[in-house]
């Protein structure tokens, strides 16, 4: 690909200010891996580019997932008759202990990120287990595939089951430190992250441990936070001192840190305090309705969140949630906000498609940086969807095919994708 170019076609993207802005039959220059500009007609001085031309394709900013565990790919959709930690114990750990064998985790993870590349993500933060070996295997698919990850080698050495918990905090500290030194010069896409699976499976002098890598790395940190009642209450037991759920990782040192802002899946019973702190911390919420509906967990208040600033993206939580395509999770993410509306609070109006938009785009993007538009200077993550058959022959507006698509998914094809101004391969 040119370091400079043009893509032609039907053009939508958020803006800042969470407005879906769209244009029918546009350019978007792309120079040196950045949006540089977006024209309703080619101006002449740009003649001459390479033009990548999708006429009567949708051509969308590639997509953010905030959340999700690439070694529960094999149970997705298995259980999810059962609460979290009821599930966690019958399936996800039984499951992840099978990534000691690389043969099979080589099996799996080929297949998440197959699954991964081929969908409307362009980025995702991503759960592994606490093997380096397989981990490290897949930070090298996710390397090739050339999507931009950060994945976590998971920490946990209290109540994991047979062959997943680590022996004590120093060798868990140890062995994470290792794998910390074995990415270094490693990867141009895919970033080592800080990844306690959660309080409960963590003690008291692993998490400041973590805490002391991460601030010794520079790192950022992914975890879950007030996804489950019976889990918010296990956590008031472990950490009786501790405020709140999302008091006890900030009382464990500079877990949550503004620098380097950590990423909380789930947070569906975060009252205002606890998200006062979120906001405090510059912490990104993952909401994953997918998930949360699964196993019931509750209705995360998202449209709150949003509307009172607090950073928010999507997560497709594989294996709580059952697929990787986030334009069902932005589906799921506003019939859930319909119900929060109904069922809990009647003041918080269900998102609009255009706030879920935003959220799957640039709300979660922006954990990356200028990530998730096509506005002038933002990365250029592209997403080019043929909607030819779900239109039907119907004269539908530009909107109206977005919209189509989103709840129509599997009747699109992903024709193409660019990630920082590189076309993938795709075949």
């Amino acid at each position: 690909m040119e370091e400079t170019f043009v893509i032609h076609g039907d053009l939508l993207w958020s803006d800042e200010d969470r407005e879906l802005l769209m244009l029918e039959d546009g350019y978007l220059l792309v120079e040196e891996g950045r949006c540089a500009g977006v024209f309703p007609t080619l101006p002449e001085s740009l003649s001459e580019l390479p033009l990548e031309d999708y006429s009567h394709c949708l051509v969308l900013p590639g997509m953010t997932d905030l959340h999700t565990h690439a070694s529960q790919y094999g149970i997705r959709g298995l259980g999810l008759d059962e609460e979290l930690l009821v599930w966690l114990k019958k399936y996800t750990f039984p499951e992840e202990a099978r990534f000691s064998d690389l043969s099979y985790a080589k099996r799996m993870y080929t297949a998440f990120t197959e699954d991964l590349l081929h969908g409307w993500t362009t980025r995702a933060v991503i759960f592994a287990t606490l093997h380096t070996e397989s981990t490290l295997l897949l930070m090298d698919l996710l390397e090739k595939s050339g999507l931009v990850t950060c994945v976590g080698r998971v920490n946990m050495n209290r109540d994991g089951g047979e062959n997943l918990c680590e022996s004590d905090a120093e060798t868990a500290l140890r062995d994470t430190e290792e794998w910390l030194d074995r990415c270094k010069g490693r990867y141009t896409n895919t970033t080592p992250i800080i990844t306690p699976r959660f309080i409960p499976s963590c003690t008291d002098d692993l998490m400041k441990g973590l805490s002391e890598i991460a601030e010794k790395y520079g790192l950022r940190l992914q975890s879950h936070l007030s996804e489950n009642p019976g889990e918010i209450e296990l956590v008031k037991k472990l950490v009786p001192a501790a405020a709140s759920y999302g008091a006890a990782y900030e009382d464990f040192g500079s877990l949550l840190n503004p620098e380097t802002p950590a990423v909380m899946a789930h947070c569906v019973y975060s009252d205002e305090a606890e998200e006062a702190l979120i906001m405090k911390h510059g912490t990104y919420i993952a909401h994953c309705p997918g998930s949360n509906m699964n196993i019931a967990s509750g209705i995360a208040p998202a449209a709150r969140f949003l509307r009172d600033g607090a950073h928010i993206g999507l997560g497709t939580d594989i294996g709580g949630g059952s697929t990787l395509a986030l334009p069902v999770t932005m589906k799921e993410a506003m019939q859930s906000s319909c119900l929060y509306w109904r069922l809990c609070d009647s003041n918080v109006k269900p998102l609009s498609f255009a706030e879920t938009f935003y959220m799957a785009t640039l709300g979660g993007g922006s954990y990356f940086g200028k990530v998730g538009s096509f506005l002038k200077g933002y990365e250029a993550d592209a997403v080019v969807i043929d909607d030819t058959d779900t239109r039907n022959g119907q004269a539908l507006s530009l909107l109206e095919r977005l919209e189509r698509s989103v709840y129509t998914p599997s009747a699109c094809r992903v024709s193409a994708k660019y990630v920082r101004g590189r076309r993938l391969n795709l075949s």
